[in-house]
């Protein structure tokens, strides 16, 4: 899949026009993605994010959940805090 839309950092919209919200602390990740980066979403077996979106080229993930939903707040002041 490619990057359909990434005009707010915290969100990309993907040409299949799925929408993802990134986990903030993964934000920086994403600072080298290009229209044409190709990302692969998988599911997450982790308890902050549903899904990953891998980066082909360089295999780095980001961990997302679906535009509108809510982030476990718990969980996500646990991986921040433990950085």
């Amino acid at each position: 899949m490619k990057i359909r839309v990434h005009a707010e950092s915290h969100v990309v919209e993907l040409d299949d026009g799925s929408r993802w919200q990134i986990f903030a602390g993964d934000l920086a990740t994403t600072l080298s993605w290009k229209p044409e980066t190709d990302l692969h979403l998988e599911p997450s077996g982790d308890q902050v994010s549903s899904h990953v979106l891998l980066n082909a080229t360089d295999q780095s993930r980001v961990r997302v959940i679906a535009a509108g939903e809510t982030w476990p707040a718990g969980e996500v002041n646990k991986v921040l805090k433990s950085g």
